[in-house]
């Protein structure tokens, strides 16, 4: 007598929808991470800006060190340090990173989340600008556009802060020229993979992060003990917030189109904007029409974007003679 056949087991998806799939679930989690920054950073104070600037540093290579040793990746790092064009790059991109890095918290411990949020919205738009006066790259119509509908939110949220916001295009500038720096390096196959590249980096800045440490000890202002042991394990812990979302975003970078990681990017803006409101940030009307304006360049970008792919994808219709 035969048995129950039992029912069969539904046929797994091919290895790229596997592979399509792991990536954007690795962009998500990098760009959630990153929008959640601001209240593991709030969950710092009172550690000031270059306090956990230098922190981050100091913990990010303990970590990549560890790493480094346990996947025995050592020699990768010798070759980069062997190699001087790959050091320079490096080197510029550890200053331009460190920018980021120390006035994002300047914006987080002085209750500017909101204006960094903003510098995450414009970034997109600051990287097609050094598209053009860097890379000599053409814009198309929509993309000037979205650029012109950008500057008249800037100078819409400039009169409603009566300054200049001078931390979101700080933010902006300089994670742009992170990234091209980055893709000039990959431009070069030199092949330099995320975790090597980030302990380069982030070796580059450990003498002045250890400087910096030792002056606000000097001063008596450190807050590394202060805290008691809670505060201590949140700093340590600094390491791999900052090394998971870069690992995670390189995972995904390999996996994804550009146009899928373009979208999930707004992840990390939206994610700060929200967090600034639940953490008592004011929103007056004139703010919300800056802020508009931004997301109108955005959306003006993206579709655009997506249009570009599209006509990429698509071969153009032969003409029959």
């Amino acid at each position: 007598m035969r048995g129950v056949q039992q029912p069969s087991a539904p046929p797994a998806p091919p290895a790229p929808a596997r592979s399509a799939r792991s990536g954007v679930l690795a962009g998500a989690g990098a760009y959630v991470i990153w929008g959640l920054f601001p209240f593991y950073f709030h969950a710092l104070l009172p550690t000031g800006a270059l306090e956990l600037l230098a922190q981050r540093v100091v913990w990010s290579l303990a970590l990549s060190v560890l790493l480094l040793t346990g996947l025995r990746r050592w020699p990768a790092v010798l070759r980069v340090l062997r190699t001087p064009a790959q050091l320079r790059l490096l080197a510029v991109a550890a200053v331009a990173i460190a920018v980021n890095w120390g006035v994002y918290g300047l914006a987080v411990t002085t209750g500017n989340v909101l204006e960094a949020s903003l510098g995450y919205f414009v970034n997109p738009l600051v990287t097609v600008l050094l598209g053009v006066l860097v890379l000599r790259e053409r814009l198309r119509r929509a993309q000037w556009a979205a650029v012109a509908v950008g500057t008249a939110a800037v100078a819409v949220i400039t009169a409603d802060l009566g300054r200049l916001p001078w931390m979101a295009l700080v933010l902006a500038a300089s994670f742009a020229t992170y990234g091209l720096l980055k893709n000039r390096l990959a431009r070069a196959g030199a092949g330099v993979d995320p975790l090597t590249g980030l302990t380069v980096e982030t070796g580059v800045l450990l003498l002045p992060a250890l400087g910096a440490l030792a002056w606000i000890g000097a001063q008596g202002r450190s807050t590394f003990t202060a805290g008691g042991a809670d505060h201590v394990v949140l700093t340590v812990l600094s390491g791999p917030t900052t090394l998971a979302p870069l690992l995670l975003f390189a995972l995904a970078a390999g996996r994804v189109p550009l146009t899928t990681i373009g979208l999930l990017q707004y992840c990390t803006p939206v994610l700060q904007f929200l967090a600034a409101l639940v953490l008592g940030e004011s929103m007056p009307a004139s703010r919300w029409v800056g802020f508009a304006l931004v997301w109108a360049a955005l959306a003006l970008l993206t579709v655009d974007a997506v249009r570009a792919q599209h006509r990429r994808r698509v071969p153009a219709p032969r003409r029959h003679p």
